[in-house]
């Protein structure tokens, strides 16, 4: 018997927990703990712990398919990758720009870089995207234009040095435990939490302070926080002064949401607020945690742009306990734009647009002219298929038939697709559409770095080989670019891809094997070998051009759809403890699908009364775009006038009711938090 013990990373949210893959002569058994990891120091989620069980599975991808008939037939590789080579060729000649192509989050570093290298180079378009763009897209956008950087300010560990910790648009308890577990030894400590939340959840029971409000009303209530705040003289004068600048347009905007006017917006009462903002400003070290409860609206970027703000009023930024911290949803959404797998930025987040840039990159890859054109985001991608201006698409580790929102819309927009790939370890829903699909390894079968919410970067290690005749996927993506003609993709291992991300991502340059091999492995910006990495930004300066952070003077906006007399309800989405994004890999696995096996739409007593509905009965929700029948959940722990659907089961899917018109301006992000609908009780 040949029992190995492979220390990685976890493939599920941003955290970047480490433990031991268990295999037993090749196949994987469990997992134990690696306590030197610093991330989560041994402990780990239930996702975490059944990570290995859906790797075996049978019904994993071992083979090249390709429809033939409306049926799909097994195929070699070479016959595939001929065709799909050939496909692309062909369109990329008529035009370029009729191609559209999805990177991956759940991929690594070496994946994505490898995959927007080949849109890139290849193809000559800046057509990619992945699914940064309906979760954290906005932060990125957000951030950047309050601080110059669009990623989290603090490290995981520096959250337990917090005397208050803000939790407001995220149940940081059931999507990010071991994030949740920084905050209770802060709280250990006697530091105070406060959650602002439309549900009463996990995280909100073990508050101090829980302030429930109405979702799509974020800037309403921190305009007032701060109208509190600058009104109690509660404001960091010294900060402000030394490293800030557009204060006083702030000062002048937030003096019109004064407690009681907002509480008639937002529901929340005015005491509450008033107590909320004080307990914040008073704090030595308040540190700020949002997820997509804030980034999923048409105003996501200016909601985050104010939770810039308040940090800023108070000076919680550069220090430990502090900041703003975005907590990243995937395993690796921070890596995959770190990488450039965004339509508009080169790795490194060197804008497109920039011809310097350009040039730089063209040199660095030895490429002829690159595009500067920005490319289209996910949602236009699809809004472009269905018009017919998108033809060909390749989805790499990506599921958007049920991530994405609109599915009947996303449906029609790949059926009108005159060719897809898709790349992937399952026969997923979106998958099943595709004229090609392509079999990759799972993250236990293979070789990388994943770079955590933290901008930690840290590796994962092979542990088993992938079952029958599956390939890493920068293997596939590199071998489709050399039979197109490309000689810049000659790679022999995720190591020397490494390699080259270091040498064209300033933020990377500093990161070798040696240094990323240990448990702390770096956080970035790492600009040289000699640099320790970087766990909490903005210390001395904000990245922005002249240093100083920009505070941004916001009214509010109501969502783009607000409840009726037809559709009198607000119905918001997001994630559970058990399960994680489209299921593909969760709901496979055996043991958490025994404990969440299908969706609910969470619905207050009152409201439940009044339709006539009881616990777990059958109900039809419906929205403009569509409908579904899903089980009552019907708690306390929602306010009236709110519903909650999970998003993870096709089944019931929550995203066939969601809408995908209505965009943020800056990031394109489609409104998913808040949807006008109706809810009856089936017959």
């Amino acid at each position: 018997m040949n029992i190995q013990y492979t220390p990685t990373t976890c493939p599920y949210c941003g955290c970047g927990c480490g433990f031991n893959l268990v295999s037993v002569d090749g196949k994987l058994k469990g997992v134990e703990p690696w306590k030197r990891n610093p991330v989560n120091e041994g402990k780990l989620c239930p996702k975490g712990n059944f990570s290995y069980e859906f790797v075996h599975r049978e019904d994993r991808l071992t083979t090249p398919l390709i429809k033939k008939g409306g049926e799909f037939v097994e195929a070699t590789w070479d016959e595939a990758l001929d065709l799909v080579a050939s496909k692309i060729t062909e369109m990329k000649e008529a035009n370029a720009e009729q191609l559209a192509f999805l990177s991956s989050a759940r991929c690594t570093n070496e994946d994505n870089y490898a995959f927007q290298k080949f849109v890139r180079t290849v193809i000559g378009t800046n057509n990619v995207d992945h699914c940064a763009r309906l979760c954290h897209g906005p932060s990125v956008a957000g951030l950047a234009q309050t601080f110059g950087s669009g990623a989290m300010t603090n490290s995981l560990e520096s959250c337990a040095h917090a005397d208050v910790v803000f939790l407001i648009g995220t149940n940081t308890l059931e999507q990010y435990p071991l994030m949740w577990r920084r905050a209770l030894q802060a709280k250990e400590k006697g530091a105070k939490i406060m959650v602002a939340d439309p549900r009463f959840t996990p995280s909100a029971k073990q508050a101090d302070l829980y302030i429930p409000f109405k979702s799509g009303t974020d800037v309403a209530l921190l305009n007032s926080m701060m109208n509190v705040i600058i009104a109690e003289g509660l404001e960091d004068k010294e900060f402000i002064e030394n490293r800030t600048k557009d204060f006083e347009e702030l000062k002048a905007m937030v003096q019109k949401y004064p407690p009681e006017e907002v509480e008639k917006i937002t529901g929340v009462p005015a005491d509450l607020i008033k107590e909320a903002a004080i307990m914040y400003a008073k704090a030595d070290s308040a540190a700020l945690l949002f997820s997509m409860g804030i980034t999923q609206h048409t105003v996501g970027t200016e909601n985050v742009m104010s939770t810039s703000n308040l940090a800023m009023l108070t000076g919680n930024i550069g220090k430990p306990g502090t900041g703003v911290n975005p907590l990243r949803g995937q395993n690796n959404v921070q890596g995959a734009c770190d990488m450039g797998a965004l339509p508009v930025v080169y790795p490194g987040y060197q804008a497109v647009i920039d011809e310097q840039l350009g040039e730089k990159m063209q040199t660095s890859w030895g490429c002829g002219d690159l595009s500067c054109a920005p490319g289209l985001t996910v949602v236009e991608m699809m809004h472009a298929a269905h018009d017919g201006d998108i033809k060909g698409m390749y989805i790499m580790g990506e599921n958007p038939m049920v991530s994405d929102p609109d599915l009947q819309h996303v449906e029609a927009a790949l059926n009108n697709l005159d060719f897809l790939v898709v790349q992937d370890i399952f026969l997923t829903e979106t998958a099943a559409l595709a004229d090609v699909v392509l079999p990759a390894y799972s993250w236990a079968e293979k070789d990388g770095t994943f770079t955590s919410t933290e901008r930690r970067v840290q590796y994962i290690r092979k542990a088993v080989d992938g079952p029958g005749e599956t390939r890493d996927d920068w293997e596939i993506v590199s071998d489709i670019a050399t039979r197109m003609g490309s000689d810049l993709f000659k790679f022999n291992s995720a190591q020397e891809i490494f390699e080259e991300i270091r040498s064209v991502t300033p933020q990377y340059a500093g990161m070798n094997q040696e240094r990323l091999s240990k448990p702390e492995a770096l956080h970035w910006p790492c600009p040289d070998e000699e640099h320790p990495g970087t766990p909490i930004l903005h210390a001395e300066r904000f990245a922005t051009p002249d240093g100083l952070g920009v505070f941004k003077a916001i009214e509010f906006k109501p969502p783009a759809e607000t409840p009726d007399e037809e559709y009198p309800f607000i119905l918001t989405t997001g994630r559970m403890l058990f399960h994680w994004h489209t299921g593909s890999m969760t709901r496979r696995s055996k043991t958490l699908d025994r404990e969440v096996p299908t969706g609910f739409v969470e619905i207050n007593p009152e409201d439940a009364a009044k339709l006539g509905i009881k616990n777990k009965e059958m109900v039809k929700v419906k929205t403009r775009r569509g409908e579904i029948e899903v089980p009552a959940k019907v708690t306390a722990d929602i306010i009236q006038g709110t519903v909650f659907i999970p998003f993870h089961f096709a089944e019931c899917a929550a995203n066939m009711l969601t809408s995908g018109d209505a965009l943020d301006p800056f990031a394109k992000m489609p409104e998913l938090k808040v949807s006008a609908a109706s809810v009856e009780k089936l017959e």
